[in-house]
């Protein structure tokens, strides 16, 4: 493990330790670490979309809209290659907020996500995503395709 040594007026120091004591960290190197692969992360989402994603896709919708829920499945069906998983909660007699998991090529995803925040009556839509990178190939028998195994970027 590489070490290094930042220096902070005393102002931001304070501001950084009630940071790290509000999220819990126990010491100042875990939370510069966060920050750092937050920033690099943030750089990656910034760049043109490349390689496989796993991310998360959060809206919220009224289910009273003329037909929302049904064209909001109806897509989730269409891309059922890169919907892994929805959790659907009903917020009060009109709203509901939905969850759902994605997986596949980044660009793919985007449009995806993009295209279902874009349904008129979705509101507060965000898109969380992470980028991965394959860890290896294999296959599970003589006659299965091989496949590949991703990890979350490093």
């Amino acid at each position: 493990m590489d070490r290094f040594t930042i220096s902070l007026d005393a102002s931001l120091a304070a501001q950084f330790d009630q940071l790290i004591t509000a999220r819990g960290y126990s010491n100042r190197s875990e939370a510069v670490r966060d920050l750092i692969r937050g920033a690099i992360e943030g750089d990656r989402q910034r760049a043109a979309p490349t390689g496989h994603c796993v991310a998360n896709l959060s809206y919220v919708y009224n289910h009273h809209e003329r037909e929302l829920a049904e064209r909001i499945t109806s897509r989730q069906h269409e891309h059922h290659d890169l919907t892994v998983a929805a959790m659907h909660a009903h917020l009060d007699h009109e709203n509901c907020l939905e969850s759902v998991v994605l997986r596949g090529p980044t660009a793919a995803v985007r449009r995806f996500a993009e295209g279902l925040m874009a349904e008129s009556g979705v509101r507060h839509g965000q898109l969380n995503v992470i980028a991965l990178e394959p860890e290896h190939r294999h296959t599970h028998g003589d006659s299965d395709a091989p496949h590949i195994h991703y990890r979350p970027a490093r």
